[in-house]
């Protein structure tokens, strides 16, 4: 072995040099831009072999361009040629690469890939792929864009492509699998309640909702599957609620016919308002039967108004009233304390701004929205007494909503102690989207919880989730005297001004860690109406979600 390695040693020979830059070449096409990098061989940083008695050093710091374009150029040229093995090995987890791209020609059935790389920025190196997808005698190009992260091992300073399935293709999570084939499902037509159709292009944010229907219903709706290239989800996903995703159709199925609740004007108005507010969401619905009316997203990438998982904050507080007026621990009318500052399980909370309120009514603790009135009582509460509550009155927590689509059902852990005390306010564990918490001023409105739906249960005969137990009459009318007062003369006031009618509202600001501001809710009803919305990093609730909710509630009256 000592021999023929020093015959190898010197046998090196030099790269022939152009125009004062090394000539890289490799098989395919679309790598020139490589050649004019000046990236040349792996020792083109400085490094050099140990000799037999030293002990090789492990580089470390940055990653130097040469190591950068290198390592992406041994990837991406591999890739490219079909040598799964090689591009593999160029990565920091060879298996889960291997697997990913011996069925990116197998299974995905991918063919005459080209890679044309991009100007790195930095560790960062974009791509754009095309190849053609062939499947029996059907062919179509697919063309999209990409990028690679360089990463250097830790074990031996190795520079490596930090594999992750997103840079085969970005709309991959890890553990998911890209198909070619007949579709899983057929085709589905979307209609709203009146028999329009629902589209894409017609509406924005329903892009996730349309996935989940022909996910949900494809089978059932009496459609034909066409042929396509899609994402097909692996567990992780799954556990996030990701619905599989077609990214080529090479053949169109023949549609079959779902028929939803949402209102055609009222869908097209929640559309146009939260174009107006980066990172909101909103969903309106029937108070009297839990149809969904209206969904929306400024973001249309993910369903955030289903399947968002963010703290409340202060609109939970209409859950935690309803509980301490059945405990007997307050009452709309009777005095309650808001101090400024309020200690339990060894954290000091506050109120906004550091105010308090003297002598003051327990309705005008929850229409100032008073964090310390709620959290002074938390000693007097068992750790489950708030999950009870809202598992058992708002239908919230058991994960057995069944909407239509894929849907996240709210969070309200048992807690003691510090997060006992901010999950009464919305903090803490507690977790929820716009459509639990139109759903809460729903039951408040109806004074019994309706599941939300977005396809009718006659449909196919899914069951609804129930709730155990309602209100008492004076719980729930105590409820709605506190609602009613915070939309004309609190915290909502300013947002429901001209809203008429039975109403009644709630807003909310939950801190974020990491967000310099705060994610605003508002929750709120309006004669047989109820809506919830959520601006992520927005401010408070009254000023950044209420407009939304609130002209979505004028609209539908």
């Amino acid at each position: 072995m000592g021999n023929r390695r020093r015959v190898a040693e010197r046998r090196k020979t030099k790269p022939a040099v152009i125009g004062g830059m090394i000539a890289v070449v490799v098989g395919g096409a679309g790598f020139g831009a490589y050649a004019l990098y000046g990236g040349g061989a792996a020792a083109d940083d400085g490094s050099r072999s140990a000799s037999a008695d030293e002990k090789p050093k492990v580089k470390t710091g940055p990653l130097s361009p040469s190591e950068v374009t290198t390592t992406a150029r041994a990837f991406l040229t591999a890739w490219q040629s079909g040598k799964v093995p090689q591009a593999a090995a160029a990565t920091d987890d060879p298996a889960a690469a291997k697997l990913l791209l011996t069925g990116y020609t197998k299974d995905a059935r991918i063919k005459d890939v080209t890679v044309t790389p991009g100007t790195p920025t930095g560790d960062k190196v974009p791509f754009s792929v095309k190849g053609t997808v062939a499947y029996k005698d059907t062919e179509k190009p697919l063309t999209y864009e990409s990028a690679l992260t360089v990463m250097r091992r830790t074990s031996d300073g190795k520079p490596l492509v930090d594999w992750h399935s997103a840079v085969v293709h970005p709309d991959l999570k890890d553990g998911d699998t890209l198909v070619t084939g007949e579709a899983g499902t057929p085709p589905v037509k979307a209609l709203d309640r009146d028999g329009g159709e629902l589209t894409k292009q017609k509406y924005a944010s329903l892009g996730p909702v349309l996935d989940g229907l022909r996910e949900k219903y494809g089978k059932e709706a009496g459609g034909k599957a066409g042929i396509e290239l899609r994402v097909v989800r692996g567990k992780a996903a799954k556990e996030k609620d990701l619905s599989d995703k077609t990214l080529l159709e090479l053949s169109e199925g023949t549609p079959g016919t779902v028929k939803t609740t949402l209102d055609p004007a009222l869908q097209a108005a929640a559309e146009k308002q939260v174009a107006k507010k980066a990172k909101s969401s909103v969903v309106l619905m029937r108070v009297s039967t839990g149809e969904i009316l209206a969904a929306a997203n400024a973001s249309p990438g993910f369903n955030t108004a289903f399947q968002g998982s963010l703290a409340p904050g202060s609109t939970m507080k209409v859950i935690t009233s309803s509980l301490l007026i059945e405990k007997g621990l307050a009452s709309a009318d009777k005095k309650h304390p808001c101090p400024k500052y309020f200690t339990y399980g060894h954290w000091k909370f506050q109120n906004d701004d550091k105010f308090e309120i003297k002598d003051g009514t327990f309705k005008a603790s929850f229409a100032r929205s008073c964090n310390t009135a709620f959290i002074s009582q938390a000693p007097k509460l068992k750790d489950d007494d708030l999950t009870k509550q809202a598992q058992q009155v708002f239908g919230l927590g058991l994960n057995n909503w069944a909407i239509g689509v894929p849907s996240f059902d709210g969070a309200v852990p048992v807690q003691s102690a510090a997060q006992k005390g901010a999950s009464l306010i919305g903090q803490g564990g507690v977790r929820m989207n716009p459509l639990n918490m139109a759903s809460v001023s729903a039951t408040i409105k109806s004074g019994t919880f309706h599941q939300p739906y977005l396809v009718s249960p006659d449909v196919d005969g899914r069951r609804l989730a129930k709730a155990s137990r309602t209100m008492s009459s004076g719980t729930l009318g105590q409820m709605r005297e506190l609602m009613s007062y915070t939309a004309a003369y609190g915290t909502a006031a300013e947002a429901m001004a001209g809203v008429s009618g039975d109403v009644g509202a709630k807003t909310g600001s939950a801190e974020v860690d990491g967000q310099k501001k705060p994610n605003g809710w508002f929750t709120a009803y309006r004669g047989d109406l109820a809506a919830a919305g959520v601006v992520q990093q927005g401010g408070h609730g009254g000023s950044t979600a209420g407009p939304i909710v609130a002209a979505l509630l004028k609209m539908g009256g």
